[in-house]
């Protein structure tokens, strides 16, 4: 008697703030905790692979893992050190392993072509053409990059705070917050406390509030001069679709895309995302990888 073999993929969406996966074609999930930085970031993000893999009842071997990793792996062979890790831990025969943003476009622009921003914490930008060519933009971290995100909207707030608390700066509703900034140095989670202040400063600036709108249009026109140099990469002159994913602008909605709308050149064509990082995943463990070849690092044992 022939026994029938039931292929399996999992695709892992792994952010800041949740690491997430999704075994197929059951659909089950899983979630385990989010990348931390420091030296042993990589040892906790197996196991919160391992956390996510057991809450989706991961059962057998798996044909093809796709990761997109908020913390991948920079140093040389580091990425490919890591594929192997993961390919033990689950019994893989194959893993596709590869960034955040690069998951973030495979899921928001199915076609493969076009610019995707994808702002929480932080914020990275990848523009694809036609041929496959691509570039990275900004992604450059909390302290030298990350325009326009969560991190650089909370941070701008809580500047304000203290101006207005010292009288430096124009009173503001921000500064009515119970949360002393100068506390959050010693905050082992510091990039992510600041970054949940930004929900604070778009509330405010709905009510009116102008502090908080001057740092809103800030964000905004930050954005949108990512998006416009993303587009200039790409060839042509024809409209490039521009999806903007992920927490910041699930969160801010309209709020923050009219602004970068109206700041937008005119080939930059707002699209709706026809899904999200975790979708795209999936897409890069059941697919051909196409024009994210170069992009991806794998492993098969």
């Amino acid at each position: 008697m022939t026994m029938d073999h039931r292929v399996t993929q999992i695709a892992v969406d792994g952010g800041q703030s949740a690491l997430r996966l999704r075994v197929l074609p059951s659909g089950k999930t899983g979630t385990g905790p989010g990348y931390t930085h420091g030296p042993e970031a990589l040892s906790k993000l197996l196991a919160a692979i391992g956390t996510a893999a057991a809450e989706a009842e991961l059962d057998g071997p798996v044909d093809v893992v796709a990761l997109g990793l908020t913390g991948y792996p920079q140093a040389p062979g580091a990425a490919e050190r890591l594929a192997a890790d993961v390919s033990q831990l689950l019994d893989a025969d194959e893993v596709r392993l590869t960034q955040d943003m690069v998951t973030a476009h495979a899921g928001a622009l199915p076609d493969g072509y076009g610019v995707v921003v994808a702002a929480g914490t932080g914020l990275v930008c990848l523009a694809v053409d036609r041929d496959g060519t691509w570039r990275k933009l900004d992604g450059h971290g909390y302290l030298f990059g990350d325009a326009g995100s969560a991190f650089a909207i909370g941070r701008a707030g809580l500047v304000a705070v203290q101006r207005a608390r010292d009288g430096r700066g124009p009173a503001t509703k921000l500064a009515e917050t119970s949360l002393d900034p100068v506390t959050l140095y010693r905050s082992s989670t510091l990039v992510d406390d600041v970054a949940r202040f930004a929900p604070e400063v778009l509330r405010c600036a709905t009510e009116g509030d102008p502090v908080a709108h001057e740092v809103l249009v800030k964000a905004a026109t930050d954005i949108a001069d990512t998006i416009e140099a993303a587009v200039a990469q790409l060839a042509g002159e024809g409209p490039v679709p521009v999806a903007c994913v992920g927490g910041l602008f699930t969160g801010a909605g309209e709020q923050l895309l009219a602004p970068v709308r109206a700041a937008l050149p005119a080939r930059a064509q707002l699209t709706p995302a026809a899904g999200n990082s975790l979708d795209g995943a999936e897409r890069l463990a059941t697919g051909p990888l196409g024009t994210y070849a170069d992009l991806i690092v794998t492993y098969r044992r």
